[in-house]
């Protein structure tokens, strides 16, 4: 086949092949055919111009085999006399595309051999009736149709056999679209489906869903065989049978060993035909389509007459039980002759003598034997009877409901007794994999494009044509089916209480031998077409070269015909065949063909989505949605007929793709730029797993917590502009986000979120990944963004949110709590974690600070996030001029100058310059202001926690402790001499808080004033203040302050003690980034 160009003739890729020095090359035909091989360098794929700039090889491009002498006649061309050797007037390209012709896939060899007998090429000649609908109609229409659809009905009822049929075609349209636009997007050679999904899914998936339609089409062959069998032995000569049974089970292993035994020697005769010659199986196929057509319009005329003129098809029940009238004739226990009552046959398989006083069954001696008509017609209402579903375990009596009947205490041994017994157990999904090969063939005119005079126009028409006549005809006999025939007719699917006569025939006019006939000989068709088109198939996929160890089966004879790959079809075919069930065969054929369909739909809708420039389909009237309806469908369909078959199917699908993947040749069929990206990013992914990156390739991989306002706008879009500077287009870059809910209800809101988030960080070029999650509640949505945000080795190891502005407000009680619980998240994953504080006021991509300082304060060591960020930080454009210091806390004990030169020395080693300075912090007595900042906190704390208070009573405090809170601090403002600082909290001040506003004080609030602050917090408020005080003084008009971020309280209930904590800590800091660090070194001084 042509890989590059959808129009190259065979013999042009023979000589490029050839040209390109590839083993295994067939030789090119020595007919003077117009030889289009490149003359150009041995590299395959590129060609030379006068200018030296390799060009892509095309044969219709690089065409040598020219007269030149033509081509550079007169001057009108001259300008472009050195391109002529690459590129060929357009009259001549346009002259070899008009001549060519679309040989059908996979017969070099008969094209060799016929060449010398070409003297010019014919054009095709069939038009969309014949090419496509017929074909069609027939491989539509077959055997379920004629052989089981009656009893779906009689099991399903008409509503459920209406859905099984409704949803089979609809898959099969849908489809047919999806297989209308591809097949129309360029010239699709035979193939079918094969070469549909191969060059548009690439080989993997051409190769695993090809072999898995030439699986189909091989058990359909068999299929169809078991049904020729059937209808033989069964309807036109029982007598034929080998093997025999008298009990009813020995009866049904019988009837499988006859099938296995006919359907072999039918097989070998089949593929005897097969090989002999395909012409004799191409002219019987009209003969065996006026069968298939003239059995339809027998079925309704049939019903036409059974409105006026019902047939007289008596049914005998015993009770309500269904009677098998194959070992008797009068439906009567008695009968007078020559008046005198004797017993009937009836009587006598039931009792174990003819005389009136012997011994007989329970319940053939307590029910009357009653006769009903099988087939009473449209107008007898009987179709309200069959409206409804009647499924039946294995061996169940078929019965009449409504018909009276007496049970039996204890039910004697049914062997050996004349009743009509359900031989498998019926349900809904079962009856959904019975059916579904009555819709197949949809195929057979894409397998024909090569024929069609216009194939771009006659497939879709002819294929949805085709499947709207069928669907028509499927859907309109059930009803018709459910309307004319009795119910118990309908589950007997042998007909046995027809005399073993075919239930469809009997309805048929003018003779149920038209039915017998036409569908034996329709079946037998249909087992041939499948023995033909399966090894072509396979031959197809073998000249490929895409699975290595199928090549094999491409030879065949001299004509092309595929030998070998015809034995391999008979053998798979005969595994269907001793199986020996048709109804077990079915689901297996229908796991194939719904896979194949469903990838036919998944091409479609794949380069619908990419909007490949190449498709450019003439078909107009599909969607991609409606091609994932459609492989949805098909999906869906595959577990309802029956999960394990479907799991199989995948398996083997699923062992090819891997096996063409790891073994198969490489082609190019123009899906190689997605599989191309998606490989090498699975490459990468797999090279980055194996563990943590070293310490020397570490950067901040960051996932970057947005929130969002009602309007799912970004509430601090400053904080993607701190994200660009930091990471500068280097790493991974994750933007998170949560909406609180349930998906069902918010995925509207979540697709506008994302795209706002993905348009601000277009804006602030962000460059990165956008990940939102709908969860039941915020806290738990950025736990989960925190686990799982991120693929494989390309995962965050840095997040980084903003300050909860808003954690004091009554309205927000629980925003402090996401913060603080997020902090433990982040600990317990040992990922960094950066705050920024009064983030509105970092500046955007477009500022430049023209100077100013980055300070940091480094206090306790946590991996060198601190020494690290300030470097990422300066190699953006905004912070470049800014310089950086850095600031450590010497204590009591240590030795400032050491510690200093130590510092220097560090950053030396680190290749980092920074300005460093050693701050001292001496100890002193706690001050009243620390004190009291420490009460209030703690009195804030206890209200909050008061039990179950109404929302006005909630206002009413916070307004109370925020009015208290304001007197304190100006009180202590006021004092501004040290001395006055340096007071003591005395009893005095102590009783006269408590007793102070006393009247507007709520009686329930009188004990929160009586708390005495506890000493751990009093020593954590007094660290806040004195670090506070320090930073301000050294810090206070840096452009930005990097400190380490002190870890949350073990116990959890002083999560808002903690938040004060740092509210006091970076009080009066402009620009802030609070930097807490993942548990691992992120910086080294070694090289």
């Amino acid at each position: 086949m042509p890989t590059s160009f959808t129009v190259v003739p065979v013999e042009a890729q023979a000589a490029a092949a050839d040209s390109s020095g590839e083993p295994g090359a067939p030789e090119p035909a020595p007919e003077p055919a117009p030889d289009l091989s490149p003359k150009g360098p041995p590299e395959r794929g590129s060609g030379s111009l006068g200018d030296g700039t390799p060009r892509e090889n095309s044969p219709f491009i690089n065409n040598t085999d020219m007269e030149r002498e033509n081509i550079y006649e007169g001057k009108n061309m001259a300008l472009f006399e050195e391109e002529m050797d690459s590129n060929p007037m357009v009259s001549s390209l346009l002259n070899k595309l008009a001549n060519y012709t679309n040989l059908s896939q996979g017969v070099v060899e008969h094209e060799e051999d016929e060449d010398s007998k070409r003297k010019e090429i014919k054009a095709p000649r069939m038009g969309t009736f014949i090419g496509v609908y017929l074909p069609c109609l027939q491989n539509i229409l077959g055997v379920i149709l004629f052989l089981r659809l009656t009893w779906i009905v009689g099991a399903a009822g008409i509503l459920e056999s209406f859905i099984i049929v409704f949803m089979c075609c609809t898959c099969t349209m849908l489809t047919a679209i999806s297989m209308s636009a591809i097949a129309t997007n360029g010239v699709v050679p035979a193939g079918g489906s094969y070469y549909m999904i191969s060059r548009s899914l690439g080989p993997e998936f051409g190769g695993a869903v090809g072999l898995c339609f030439y699986l189909g089409t091989t058990f359909a062959g068999a299929m169809y065989i078991l049904g020729t069998i059937e209808i033989f032995l069964t309807y036109i000569s029982p007598n034929a049978a080998i093997f025999h049974s008298e009990d009813v089970e020995g009866e049904n292993r019988a009837m499988l060993n006859n099938m296995r035994v006919y359907g072999t020697c039918t097989l070998i005769l089949m593929a005897m035909v097969v090989f002999v010659g395909v012409k004799y199986v191409n002219k019987l196929a009209l003969v065996f389509l006026s069968c298939v057509i003239l059995s339809i319009l027998a079925i309704y005329a049939g019903v036409i007459k059974t409105a006026f003129d019902p047939p007289n098809i008596p049914v005998c029940l015993l009770g309500n039980r269904t009677l098998s009238k194959r070992d008797f004739d009068v439906c009567a226990k008695f009968q007078v002759i020559n008046d005198e009552t004797v017993t009937t046959q009836l009587w006598g398989l039931f009792c174990n003598s003819s005389m009136l006083n012997a011994s007989c069954d329970d319940y053939f001696y307590q029910n009357n034997v009653t006769e009903i008509q099988g087939i009473p017609g449209v107008a007898s209402g009987v179709i309200l009877e069959n409206l409804w579903s009647t499924y039946a375990e294995q061996g169940a009596y078929v019965e009449k409901k409504g018909m009276p009947s007496l049970p039996v205490s204890e039910e004697t041994k049914t062997s050996g007794l004349p009743y009509v017994l359900t031989d498998i157990m019926t349900y809904f999904t079962m009856l959904v994999g019975i059916y579904f090969p009555s819709v197949t063939g949809i195929m057979a005119g894409s397998n024909r494009s090569g024929d069609l005079r216009d194939a771009q126009k006659s497939i879709p028409t002819g294929t949805i044509l085709a499947i709207a006549t069928t669907s028509f005809i499927y859907l309109s006999s059930i009803v018709l089916f459910g309307a004319c025939i009795e119910g118990v007719i309908l589950r007997d699917k042998f007909g046995e209480a027809l005399k073993g006569k075919l239930v469809i025939g009997m309805l048929a006019w003018p003779s149920p031998w038209v039915i017998v006939i036409g569908s034996f000989f329709s079946t037998c068709g249909a087992g041939l077409q499948s023995l033909t088109g399966a090894p072509r198939l396979l031959q197809a996929i073998a000249r490929d070269g895409i699975v290595p160890f199928l090549q094999v089966f491409g030879h065949g004879k001299a004509n092309g015909e595929p030998t070998w790959a015809l034995v391999l079809t008979a053998l798979i075919c005969e595994i269907g065949i001793l199986i020996a069930s048709l109804d077990s065969v079915a689901p297996i054929l229908s796991m194939f063909f719904l896979m194949c369909y469903m990838f036919v739909n998944l091409a479609c809708a794949v380069q619908t989505l990419l909007r490949t420039p190449n498709w450019r389909p003439r078909f107009k009237f599909y969607h991609w949605t409606l091609s994932f309806l459609g492989m949805s469908l098909c999906l869906a369909l595959m577990f309802i007929c029956s999960w394990y078959y479907a799991l199989f199917a995948m398996l083997i699908a699923g062992c090819i793709y891997k096996y063409i993947e790891y073994r198969g040749a490489e082609k190019e069929w123009g899906d190689g730029i997605r599989g191309l990206s998606l490989n090498a990013a699975r490459y990468a992914l797999l090279r980055v797993e194996h563990g943590p990156p070293h310490t020397k390739n570490w950067r901040p991989q960051v996932l970057v917590m947005l929130n969002l306002d009602s309007e799912q706008c970004v509430k601090h879009p400053r904080l993607l502009s701190f994200t660009t500077q930091l990471k500068a287009g280097k790493g991974l870059t994750i933007v998170g986000s949560v909406l609180e809910g349930t998906y069902l209800d918010k995925y509207r809101e979540a697709q506008r979120a994302e795209e706002n988030i993905r348009s601000l960080m277009g804006t602030e070029k962000t460059k990165g990944f956008c990940q939102l999650v709908v969860s039941s509640s915020l806290r738990d949505g950025m736990s989960h963004l925190i686990q799982s945000a991120g693929l494989g080795g390309m995962k965050h190891n840095t997040v980084l949110m903003a300050w909860p502005e808003s954690w004091k407000q009554s309205d927000n009680p629980f925003s402090w709590k996401n913060f603080v619980d997020t902090i433990r998240d982040t600990t317990a994953a040992q990922q960094a974690l950066l705050v920024a504080k009064n983030i509105d006021t970092f500046p955007q991509n477009q500022e430049r600070f023209r100077e100013g300082n980055i300070d940091v304060w480094w206090i306790v060591h946590d991996g060198g996030m601190l020494m690290l960020l300030p470097f990422l930080l300066r190699q953006h454009k905004v912070w470049r001029k800014c310089r950086m210091r850095i600031f450590t806390v010497a204590q009591m004990d240590d030795n400032s100058i050491q510690m200093k030169k130590d510092l220097q020395m560090f950053l030396y080693h680190l290749r980092i310059s920074a300005e460093v300075e050693v701050v001292e912090m001496v100890e002193n007595d706690i001050s009243a202001f620390t004190y009291e900042k420490t009460l209030m906190m703690e009195q804030r704390s206890q209200m909050l926690k008061q039990m179950q208070l109404s929302k006005n009573e909630r206002e009413r405090e916070a307004q109370l402790i925020h009015d208290r809170n304001t007197a304190a601090v100006a009180r202590t403002k006021a004092a501004a001499t040290p001395e006055k600082v340096q007071m003591t909290w005395t009893k005095e001040k102590l009783i006269s808080e408590k007793h102070k506003n006393k009247d507007t004080n709520v009686a329930g609030f009188r004990d929160i004033f009586t708390l005495k602050p506890n000493q751990s917090n009093v020593r954590r408020m007094h660290t806040a203040v004195k670090l506070n005080g320090v930073v301000l003084n050294k810090s206070q008009d840096a452009q930005l302050v990097l400190l380490n971020m002190p870890g949350p309280p073990k116990n959890r209930q002083g999560d808002e003690n903690y938040m004060e904590f740092l509210e006091v800590l970076t009080e009066g800091l402009n620009r802030v980034l609070l930097v807490r660090g993942g548990g691992r070194e992120v910086i080294t001084i070694y090289s």
